[in-house]
């Protein structure tokens, strides 16, 4: 592949004050516009940068770009059908694409998760879900079941319902009470325990029982839904233990609970497989998509229900609406014709089987870096990996941000950073020799800020 984009180069008259109106969102706003990161185009595993580097993709962008960047049959696929129709309302009314993309993903995922509804982020995807879970329980006449189980180290997007189900301290404490009726089980990530794993710890399917004890503590009668991430993706990279989720699948259906996965990182083939539950053969009762579905071209979310769910809401006269939820962009055509372009992509690949098949290559390079000054857990799954650093004196966090910062400036390479955990999560597409690159970059990186 050539990568010879057509580039506008920055104008250079632009001084920092012209970035003061842009109020970036997850971002140290005020050092990023001292020297700012900026990247002017893309093409398969690299960025662009107004100078002219080639910067390495070691993050999929934001765990979204599965399929690379700027590949022609999406690009395509967009460019056609913003000529054909813009958009097209899905309240009451909808287009051919909208019925093709939910039929695709149905047939994807496992089991009887066979209906789609369209939202357009991961986080309304997760607010989405337990709405969803919410409703349902309404619909069966069960409307005590109101209290909704997240997980410490949880992430799962930045809506109310997100954050309060979410288990990340800082999402959560400028925010006020959040939801109430909330309560977590305890991440199941203990370093002494599970230090440097590949995959699946041996260590951890037990802390599941814990879902006993807040039955115990609240009684099933009361509790909608829990939901979990399969590998906690931004918290960083925390694999389940073995046998954990089968554990909280066993114990939701004991106690009359339903099981939410939140894919939005695992799924289309992060893990070798299209989502998490195949790979670890539970089944969900609502699973939440985003990122990959588009390979981030186009935003765009959802959720998959199950038949059971679904059916619950077709009940009473029919020209009466099931479920008073939905969003002005739901189902987008641009959105949708990007989807299942992607989804071509992924299929005529062979990207999901192919990720299966670096994962022990991947794994290699990366626990490689075991030994470095400061490295204090690695950790792999998939083509998903951790690094923990020893935090700086000034505190925790500092150590990782300057590692994201160095490895763009100095090592043209991209990375994501969780306080001091650097995740490597690159596109499908990366080659082995690209793995190589991609961790002898970041090594280097961790010694620069050793």
């Amino acid at each position: 592949m050539t990568f010879q984009p057509t580039i506008h180069p920055l104008d250079a008259s632009l001084a920092p004050n012209d970035l003061a109106a842009f109020w970036m969102p997850f971002s140290a706003n005020r050092s990023f516009k001292q020297r700012p990161r900026l990247v002017v185009g893309a093409e398969g595993m690299h960025y662009l940068t107004g100078e002219g580097r080639r910067v390495i993709d070691g993050a999929a962008g934001l765990w979204c770009c599965n399929a690379g960047h700027c590949r022609e049959p999406i690009v395509k696929a967009i460019q056609g059908q913003a000529a054909r129709l813009d958009y097209a309302p899905s309240f009451q009314f909808s287009h051919p694409e909208a019925f093709t993309l939910a039929a695709r993903l149905a047939a994807l995922a496992p089991g009887d998760l066979d209906h789609v509804f369209f939202a357009n982020s991961g986080s309304e995807a997760v607010d989405t879900a337990l709405k969803i879970a919410l409703a349902y329980w309404q619909a069966r006449g069960r409307g005590s079941k109101t209290r909704l189980i997240g997980r410490e180290r949880g992430y799962h997007g930045v809506g109310f319902g997100g954050i309060s189900v979410g288990g990340i301290v800082t999402n959560r404490k400028a925010f006020g009470t959040l939801l109430t009726g909330v309560d977590h089980l305890p991440h199941t990530y203990d370093r002494d325990r599970q230090a440097f794993s590949r995959g699946e710890p041996d260590w951890g399917a037990h802390l599941a029982d814990e879902l006993e004890r807040i039955v115990a503590l609240h009684d099933a009668s009361t509790i909608a839904a829990v939901i979990v991430e399969p590998v906690a993706g931004s918290t960083g990279v925390l694999p389940p233990p073995k046998g954990y989720l089968q554990r909280l699948r066993a114990i939701c259906d004991k106690h009359d609970i339903l099981l939410i996965f939140d894919e939005v990182i695992t799924g289309f083939g992060r893990l070798g497989t299209a989502f998490a539950a195949e790979r670890y053969g539970v089944v969900p009762d609502l699973m939440t998509f985003a990122k990959g579905v588009t390979s981030g071209t186009a935003p765009m979310g959802g959720v998959i229900a199950r038949a059971p769910i679904h059916d619950a809401f077709m009940q009473g006269p029919e020209h009466t609406i099931e479920l008073f939820h939905g969003y002005t962009y739901s189902a987008h055509p641009l959105a949708c014709a990007a989807g299942l372009a992607t989804l071509d992509v992924y299929r005529d690949e062979g990207l999901f089987g192919r990720a299966a098949e670096l994962e022990a290559a991947f794994a290699d390079a990366v626990h490689g870096l075991k030994g470095l000054s400061n490295v204090l857990d690695i950790r792999t799954v998939g083509l998903a990996a951790g690094v923990d650093l020893a935090p700086k004196a000034e505190g925790p966090g500092r150590r990782g941000y300057d590692a994201m910062v160095a490895a763009f400036h100095d090592h043209d390479m991209m990375l994501r950073v969780a306080g001091d955990t650097l995740a490597l999560s690159p596109p499908l597409i990366v080659t082995e020799g690209q793995i190589g690159e991609l961790v002898e970059k970041l090594g280097k990186t961790i010694q620069a800020v050793a």
